[in-house]
Protein backbone atom coordinates (compact mmCIF):
# COMPACT_ATOMS: atom_id res chain seq x y z
CA UNK A 1 0.00 0.00 0.00
CA UNK A 2 1.33 3.43 -0.96
CA UNK A 3 2.03 5.84 1.88
CA UNK A 4 2.73 9.54 1.66
CA UNK A 5 6.44 10.21 1.62
CA UNK A 6 7.75 12.89 3.96
CA UNK A 7 11.39 13.85 4.46
CA UNK A 8 13.03 15.10 7.61
CA UNK A 9 10.50 13.74 10.12
CA UNK A 10 12.29 12.63 13.28
CA UNK A 11 9.26 12.23 15.52
CA UNK A 12 7.92 8.67 15.62
CA UNK A 13 4.46 9.61 16.93
CA UNK A 14 3.92 12.17 14.18
CA UNK A 15 5.06 9.74 11.51
CA UNK A 16 2.76 6.97 12.68
CA UNK A 17 -0.30 9.12 13.43
CA UNK A 18 -0.10 10.74 9.99
CA UNK A 19 0.43 7.37 8.28
CA UNK A 20 3.68 8.41 6.65
CA UNK A 21 6.04 6.06 4.88
CA UNK A 22 7.96 4.16 7.56
CA UNK A 23 10.37 1.21 7.49
CA UNK A 24 9.76 -0.98 10.55
CA UNK A 25 12.73 -0.79 12.93
CA UNK A 26 10.96 -2.04 16.04
CA UNK A 27 13.17 -5.12 16.18
CA UNK A 28 15.60 -2.71 17.88
CA UNK A 29 13.21 -2.55 20.83
CA UNK A 30 13.17 -6.31 21.28
CA UNK A 31 16.88 -6.88 20.64
CA UNK A 32 17.92 -4.17 23.09
CA UNK A 33 15.48 -5.14 25.81
CA UNK A 34 16.29 -8.85 25.58
CA UNK A 35 20.03 -8.07 25.58
CA UNK A 36 19.88 -6.64 29.09
CA UNK A 37 22.89 -4.31 28.80
CA UNK A 38 22.76 -1.46 31.29
CA UNK A 39 24.36 1.27 29.16
CA UNK A 40 24.67 0.93 25.39
CA UNK A 41 26.51 3.33 23.07
CA UNK A 42 25.56 2.99 19.40
CA UNK A 43 27.52 4.90 16.77
CA UNK A 44 26.27 5.40 13.22
CA UNK A 45 26.97 7.96 10.45
CA UNK A 46 24.78 11.02 10.02
CA UNK A 47 21.30 10.61 8.53
CA UNK A 48 20.91 6.95 9.48
CA UNK A 49 17.79 7.25 11.63
CA UNK A 50 19.31 7.59 15.10
CA UNK A 51 16.97 10.36 16.23
CA UNK A 52 13.85 8.68 14.85
CA UNK A 53 14.82 5.44 16.58
CA UNK A 54 15.31 7.21 19.92
CA UNK A 55 11.89 8.81 19.48
CA UNK A 56 10.49 5.34 18.76
CA UNK A 57 12.08 3.99 21.95
CA UNK A 58 10.49 6.74 24.01
CA UNK A 59 7.06 6.16 22.46
CA UNK A 60 7.31 2.47 23.22
CA UNK A 61 8.65 2.50 26.77
CA UNK A 62 7.56 5.81 28.28
CA UNK A 63 4.59 5.90 30.64
CA UNK A 64 3.68 9.16 28.91
CA UNK A 65 2.54 6.85 26.10
CA UNK A 66 0.61 4.38 28.23
CA UNK A 67 -2.23 2.77 26.27
CA UNK A 68 -0.85 4.11 22.99
CA UNK A 69 -0.44 0.72 21.38
CA UNK A 70 -1.97 2.05 18.15
CA UNK A 71 1.41 3.59 17.40
CA UNK A 72 2.86 0.09 17.04
CA UNK A 73 -0.01 -1.84 15.51
CA UNK A 74 1.14 -3.67 12.41
CA UNK A 75 4.80 -3.47 13.42
CA UNK A 76 7.01 -6.41 14.40
CA UNK A 77 7.24 -5.60 18.11
CA UNK A 78 3.46 -5.68 18.45
CA UNK A 79 3.37 -9.30 17.33
CA UNK A 80 4.98 -10.29 20.64
CA UNK A 81 2.44 -10.45 23.52
CA UNK A 82 5.17 -9.95 26.12
CA UNK A 83 6.17 -6.64 24.59
CA UNK A 84 2.58 -5.47 24.40
CA UNK A 85 2.58 -5.68 28.20
CA UNK A 86 5.80 -3.64 28.45
CA UNK A 87 4.63 -0.77 26.25
CA UNK A 88 4.07 2.51 28.10
CA UNK A 89 5.16 1.31 31.54
CA UNK A 90 8.48 3.05 32.32
CA UNK A 91 9.58 6.55 33.32
CA UNK A 92 11.76 7.74 30.44
CA UNK A 93 14.10 10.68 29.86
CA UNK A 94 14.77 11.48 26.21
CA UNK A 95 17.61 13.97 25.81
CA UNK A 96 19.27 15.30 22.68
CA UNK A 97 22.60 17.10 22.37
CA UNK A 98 22.06 17.60 18.63
CA UNK A 99 21.77 21.39 18.84
CA UNK A 100 24.75 21.83 21.14
CA UNK A 101 27.22 23.59 18.78
CA UNK A 102 28.79 26.41 20.81
CA UNK A 103 32.09 28.06 19.89
CA UNK A 104 33.51 28.34 23.42
CA UNK A 105 33.12 26.72 26.83
CA UNK A 106 31.21 29.60 28.36
CA UNK A 107 28.45 29.29 25.76
CA UNK A 108 28.68 25.50 25.88
CA UNK A 109 28.20 25.37 29.64
CA UNK A 110 25.24 27.74 29.44
CA UNK A 111 23.64 25.77 26.59
CA UNK A 112 23.99 22.41 28.31
CA UNK A 113 22.80 23.83 31.62
CA UNK A 114 19.79 25.35 29.88
CA UNK A 115 18.98 22.03 28.21
CA UNK A 116 18.96 20.32 31.62
CA UNK A 117 16.93 23.17 33.10
CA UNK A 118 14.29 22.84 30.39
CA UNK A 119 14.12 19.12 31.12
CA UNK A 120 13.61 19.88 34.81
CA UNK A 121 10.81 22.31 33.95
CA UNK A 122 8.84 19.41 32.48
CA UNK A 123 8.78 17.89 35.98
CA UNK A 124 8.00 21.02 37.98
CA UNK A 125 5.01 19.16 39.41
CA UNK A 126 7.41 17.02 41.47
CA UNK A 127 7.90 19.96 43.83
CA UNK A 128 4.35 19.46 45.14
CA UNK A 129 4.88 15.81 46.01
CA UNK A 130 5.08 14.90 49.70
CA UNK A 131 8.17 12.73 49.32
CA UNK A 132 10.21 15.74 48.20
CA UNK A 133 12.25 17.09 51.11
CA UNK A 134 13.35 20.69 51.52
CA UNK A 135 16.82 19.58 50.43
CA UNK A 136 15.30 18.09 47.28
CA UNK A 137 13.36 21.25 46.54
CA UNK A 138 16.40 23.43 47.13
CA UNK A 139 18.45 21.33 44.73
CA UNK A 140 15.66 21.48 42.14
CA UNK A 141 15.77 25.28 42.24
CA UNK A 142 19.58 25.26 41.97
CA UNK A 143 19.27 23.74 38.50
CA UNK A 144 19.38 26.69 36.12
CA UNK A 145 21.47 28.13 33.30
CA UNK A 146 24.08 29.48 35.75
CA UNK A 147 24.38 26.40 37.98
CA UNK A 148 27.78 25.15 39.01
CA UNK A 149 29.36 22.18 37.28
CA UNK A 150 28.89 20.20 40.51
CA UNK A 151 25.12 20.75 40.43
CA UNK A 152 24.97 20.01 36.70
CA UNK A 153 26.86 16.74 37.21
CA UNK A 154 24.30 15.49 39.74
CA UNK A 155 21.20 16.96 38.07
CA UNK A 156 20.10 13.94 36.00
CA UNK A 157 20.96 11.56 38.82
CA UNK A 158 18.66 13.48 41.17
CA UNK A 159 15.85 13.69 38.62
CA UNK A 160 16.02 9.93 38.15
CA UNK A 161 15.87 9.47 41.92
CA UNK A 162 12.72 11.55 42.22
CA UNK A 163 11.01 9.80 39.31
CA UNK A 164 11.91 6.43 40.81
CA UNK A 165 10.42 7.45 44.13
CA UNK A 166 7.25 8.71 42.44
CA UNK A 167 6.64 5.85 40.00
CA UNK A 168 8.27 3.00 41.90
CA UNK A 169 10.22 2.05 38.77
CA UNK A 170 13.74 2.95 37.74
CA UNK A 171 14.31 5.27 34.80
CA UNK A 172 15.27 4.60 31.19
CA UNK A 173 17.46 7.26 29.56
CA UNK A 174 17.83 7.77 25.81
CA UNK A 175 20.55 10.30 24.95
CA UNK A 176 20.75 11.21 21.27
CA UNK A 177 23.85 12.72 19.59
CA UNK A 178 25.91 12.58 22.77
CA UNK A 179 29.09 13.57 20.92
CA UNK A 180 27.94 16.79 19.22
CA UNK A 181 29.23 19.17 21.95
CA UNK A 182 32.46 17.18 22.15
CA UNK A 183 33.08 17.53 18.42
CA UNK A 184 32.54 21.28 18.69
CA UNK A 185 34.88 21.47 21.66
CA UNK A 186 37.61 19.71 19.69
CA UNK A 187 37.16 22.03 16.71
CA UNK A 188 37.09 25.24 18.74
CA UNK A 189 39.81 24.41 21.25
CA UNK A 190 38.09 23.80 24.60
CA UNK A 191 38.31 20.01 24.64
CA UNK A 192 39.71 19.60 28.17
CA UNK A 193 37.01 21.74 29.77
CA UNK A 194 34.22 20.03 27.89
CA UNK A 195 35.41 16.50 28.59
CA UNK A 196 35.66 17.34 32.30
CA UNK A 197 32.05 18.56 32.28
CA UNK A 198 30.73 15.58 30.29
CA UNK A 199 32.77 13.02 32.25
CA UNK A 200 31.30 14.19 35.55
CA UNK A 201 27.77 14.28 34.12
CA UNK A 202 28.05 10.82 32.57
CA UNK A 203 29.64 9.25 35.65
CA UNK A 204 26.83 10.48 37.89
CA UNK A 205 24.09 9.70 35.38
CA UNK A 206 25.15 6.36 33.95
CA UNK A 207 27.37 4.73 36.60
CA UNK A 208 26.72 5.92 40.14
CA UNK A 209 22.97 6.13 39.62
CA UNK A 210 20.92 3.56 41.57
CA UNK A 211 17.74 4.94 40.01
CA UNK A 212 18.80 4.11 36.45
CA UNK A 213 17.33 0.97 34.90
CA UNK A 214 19.02 1.13 31.49
CA UNK A 215 20.24 3.65 28.92
CA UNK A 216 21.13 4.12 25.26
CA UNK A 217 23.48 6.76 23.89
CA UNK A 218 23.77 7.41 20.18
CA UNK A 219 26.34 9.41 18.26
CA UNK A 220 28.46 9.57 15.15
CA UNK A 221 31.75 8.58 16.76
CA UNK A 222 33.05 6.78 19.78
CA UNK A 223 34.99 9.34 21.77
CA UNK A 224 38.17 7.90 23.29
CA UNK A 225 37.29 5.83 26.35
CA UNK A 226 39.91 7.55 28.46
CA UNK A 227 38.31 10.94 27.79
CA UNK A 228 34.75 10.62 29.08
CA UNK A 229 33.98 6.92 29.54
CA UNK A 230 36.88 5.94 31.78
CA UNK A 231 34.57 5.37 34.76
CA UNK A 232 31.81 3.57 32.84
CA UNK A 233 32.72 -0.08 33.23
CA UNK A 234 29.07 -0.97 32.48
CA UNK A 235 29.22 0.44 28.94
CA UNK A 236 28.67 -1.72 25.84
CA UNK A 237 29.94 -0.02 22.68
CA UNK A 238 28.28 -0.88 19.35
CA UNK A 239 30.15 0.54 16.37
CA UNK A 240 29.63 0.05 12.64
CA UNK A 241 31.86 -3.04 12.84
CA UNK A 242 29.63 -4.71 15.45
CA UNK A 243 27.00 -7.31 14.61
CA UNK A 244 24.65 -6.02 17.30
CA UNK A 245 21.83 -3.84 15.91
CA UNK A 246 23.35 -4.18 12.44
CA UNK A 247 20.02 -3.73 10.65
CA UNK A 248 18.41 -1.32 13.13
CA UNK A 249 19.89 1.83 11.59
CA UNK A 250 19.72 2.23 7.83
CA UNK A 251 17.64 0.27 5.32
CA UNK A 252 18.52 -3.22 4.19
CA UNK A 253 18.29 -3.97 0.48
CA UNK A 254 15.21 -6.09 1.12
CA UNK A 255 13.53 -3.17 2.90
CA UNK A 256 14.46 -0.76 0.11
CA UNK A 257 13.15 -3.00 -2.66
CA UNK A 258 9.96 -3.70 -0.70
CA UNK A 259 9.43 0.05 -0.27
CA UNK A 260 9.92 0.61 -4.00
CA UNK A 261 7.37 -2.12 -4.75
CA UNK A 262 4.86 -0.59 -2.34
CA UNK A 263 5.26 2.84 -3.93
CA UNK A 264 4.78 1.44 -7.42
CA UNK A 265 8.36 1.63 -8.72
CA UNK A 266 9.78 -0.87 -11.18
CA UNK A 267 12.94 -2.93 -11.65
CA UNK A 268 14.76 -0.07 -13.35
CA UNK A 269 14.30 2.08 -10.27
CA UNK A 270 15.65 -0.71 -8.09
CA UNK A 271 18.82 -0.86 -10.14
CA UNK A 272 19.16 2.94 -10.05
CA UNK A 273 18.83 2.99 -6.26
CA UNK A 274 21.27 0.12 -5.88
CA UNK A 275 23.80 1.82 -8.12
CA UNK A 276 23.53 5.18 -6.39
CA UNK A 277 23.00 4.33 -2.72
CA UNK A 278 24.26 0.81 -1.99
CA UNK A 279 27.60 0.47 -0.24
CA UNK A 280 27.45 0.51 3.60
CA UNK A 281 28.37 -2.48 5.74
CA UNK A 282 27.45 -2.75 9.42
CA UNK A 283 28.91 -5.75 11.18
CA UNK A 284 28.44 -8.74 8.92
CA UNK A 285 25.52 -7.18 7.04
CA UNK A 286 26.28 -5.70 3.63
CA UNK A 287 24.06 -3.62 1.32
CA UNK A 288 22.88 -1.15 3.96
CA UNK A 289 21.30 1.95 2.42
CA UNK A 290 21.23 5.48 3.76
CA UNK A 291 17.58 6.15 4.80
CA UNK A 292 17.75 9.87 4.00
CA UNK A 293 18.95 9.20 0.45
CA UNK A 294 16.34 6.53 -0.23
CA UNK A 295 13.51 8.58 1.26
CA UNK A 296 14.48 11.59 -0.83
CA UNK A 297 14.58 9.40 -3.94
CA UNK A 298 11.04 8.21 -3.20
CA UNK A 299 9.84 11.72 -2.38
CA UNK A 300 11.31 13.29 -5.53
CA UNK A 301 9.29 10.85 -7.65
CA UNK A 302 6.10 10.97 -5.60
CA UNK A 303 3.12 13.19 -6.57
CA UNK A 304 3.81 15.65 -3.74
CA UNK A 305 7.51 15.75 -4.61
CA UNK A 306 6.86 16.38 -8.30
CA UNK A 307 4.35 19.09 -7.42
CA UNK A 308 6.88 20.77 -5.13
CA UNK A 309 9.44 20.80 -7.94
CA UNK A 310 6.91 22.34 -10.31
CA UNK A 311 5.55 24.88 -7.84
CA UNK A 312 8.43 25.62 -5.44
CA UNK A 313 6.72 28.70 -3.97
CA UNK A 314 4.13 26.42 -2.37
Amino acid sequence: MKREIATGIQDFESMRMNHRFYVDKTDLIQEWWNGGDVVTLITRPRLFGKTLNMSMMKCFFSNEYANRGELFEGLKVWENPRFREIQGTWPVLLISFAKMKPVNMTIARGSLNLLITNLYNQYFWLLKEDFMTETDRNFFHMVNKDMTDEVAADSLNKLCEWLYRFYGKKVLIFLDEYDTPLQEAYIHGYWEEMTAYIRSLFNSTFKTNPSLERAILTGITRVNKESIFSDLNNLVVVTTSSDMYATSFGFTEEEVFEALDQQGFGEEDKQDVKTWYDGFTFGGVTDIYNPWSVTNYLFSRSPQGIRKLRFPID
